[in-house]
């Protein structure tokens, strides 16, 4: 097996292309030697063009699928999931029609969970949002015990996620779990967040031009390119607030 010095790990970009731009140029001063797409390139406001500036870097790109990947590929065979809320769904339908058939293969071949060993830290395990599930719930508040149960086969003591869109590092038993947080869709302060891997394990959080970013959104065909400008890059959600929507109550 390969074993890299440097990871970048980028989850959850969700077509914000201004802000992937301003990570990949930390990413690239930093010397990355392979950049981890951690699920959910879709859907979002440039979601293709996103996808075609991972395609040309320099270095490595490797993808995992996340549930806004998945459920972009059904939408375009006609199946959209009765979970996703109604006011969402022509968003995501657009997003699908955006898709190619060449684009959709490519897609469709990205695995669930990668494994890669990275110098001074070991072997670590990649997933969406658990390793036996791309919409599992997990914030830095959900009970060890809850937690635990989705890491059971899981041999890896590294496990990098994302999905809930907020960072976290925490151990549960011999795991140390860690969330990626969002590129373009952050709950929380405003800005892109990321994760350094190697040879220590850093969360990153990278600042970028709102104003500018929020006007390129609004200029798309995305049909909630203005709330999308507004909720997700210029006033993103509180965490607090995120945190709570996300914990069951007792």
């Amino acid at each position: 097996m390969t074993h890299y010095r440097h990871v970048a790990a980028l989850y959850d970009i969700h077509g914000n292309l201004p802000a992937l731009e301003a990570v990949l140029g930390d990413v690239q001063r930093e010397g990355a030697d392979v950049v981890l797409v951690g699920g959910d390139v879709f859907p979002g406001p440039m979601c293709v063009e996103a996808l075609t500036l991972l395609s040309s870097l320099a270095i490595p790109v490797m993808y995992i699928m996340g549930n806004g990947d998945r459920e972009t590929l059904a939408a375009r065979g006609g199946n959209t999931s009765p979970l996703i809320p109604a006011a969402f769904q022509h968003a995501l339908r657009w997003c699908a029609s955006e898709v190619t058939d060449e684009l959709a293969a490519v897609i469709s071949s990205w695995p669930a969970t990668i494994r890669l060993e990275v110098d001074d830290v070991g072997g670590v395990l990649f997933c969406h949002a658990t390793p036996d599930s791309d919409v599992t719930i997990i914030t830095r508040r959900t009970p060890a015990r809850e937690v635990a149960a989705h890491f059971v086969t899981t041999a890896e003591p590294v496990v990098v996620c994302g999905h809930t869109h907020m960072q976290f590092d925490r151990r549960v038993g011999s795991h140390r779990i860690i969330n990626a947080g969002s590129v373009g869709m952050p709950f929380g302060a405003p800005g892109a967040y990321w994760l350094w891997i190697g040879p220590d394990i850093t969360l990153r959080h990278t600042s970028y031009d709102l104003a500018a970013a929020a006007a390129r959104v609004r200029t798309t065909r995305y049909p909630q390119g203005a709330q999308f400008a507004r909720a997700n890059v210029l006033q993103p959600p509180a965490e607090d607030e995120m945190l709570a929507r996300f914990t069951p109550k007792a």
